[in-house]
């Protein structure tokens, strides 16, 4: 549980969770239904590098709230309910 807690100390790691929790309201641009959306979408609007974004991407994807999906050069990120409801379940159940 300290590796998600660490993953969800970052702000940036936070907006990118809350972004993708409405994905078509937060990436208009982006076709988002099957995928997610794009490494490089979520970069552009998170104004960081894309070695930051990506760094960020890998911690909440090891920590288990995301889900990647690669086609061809492109990595798609959405979120994974599952894994965060079980996370915030089980912290409500240790506090």
């Amino acid at each position: 549980m300290l590796d998600e807690c660490k993953a969800l100390s970052n702000e940036t790691r936070l907006r990118i969770l809350e972004w993708l929790k409405d994905p078509a309201a937060n990436f208009a641009e982006a076709d988002t239904a099957e995928l997610g959306v794009c490494a490089g979408l979520i970069q552009q609007k998170a104004g960081t590098s894309p070695s930051t974004m990506s760094a960020h991407l890998a911690i909440l994807q090891r920590a288990g709230f995301l889900q990647a999906t690669r086609r061809g050069q492109w990595i798609y990120y959405r979120r994974n309910e599952e894994r965060i409801r079980s996370f915030t379940e089980t912290l409500h159940r240790s506090l």
